[in-house]
């Protein structure tokens, strides 16, 4: 019963957050507990909510501007435009 109200506290503590809050949360916890698996060491769980935290926060910033696409022009540079 402990470990329901939790992780309802938890879920319900991410409703105010933006999407990109909410991506490096969900990110660096899922990063966190496959990299503790993989690796059976602590270290290999702080490194995977490390990773997992970056590419959660990317994923997220990636969603705030809907209808927006980051697309890469032939010297590299990235920038925003309407999807297409």
């Amino acid at each position: 019963m402990k470990k329901i109200l939790l992780a309802g506290a938890l879920i319900g503590s991410l409703a105010s957050c933006t999407s990109t809050e909410r991506g490096t949360a969900i990110g660096a916890g899922t990063g966190a507990v496959i990299g503790g698996v993989a690796s059976n060491s602590w270290g290999g769980a702080a490194v995977g909510a490390v990773a997992g935290g970056a590419v959660g926060a990317l994923v997220g910033a990636s969603q705030e501007r809907s209808g927006y696409c980051v697309y890469r022009d032939r010297y590299g540079r990235t920038y925003e435009a309407r999807c297409r």
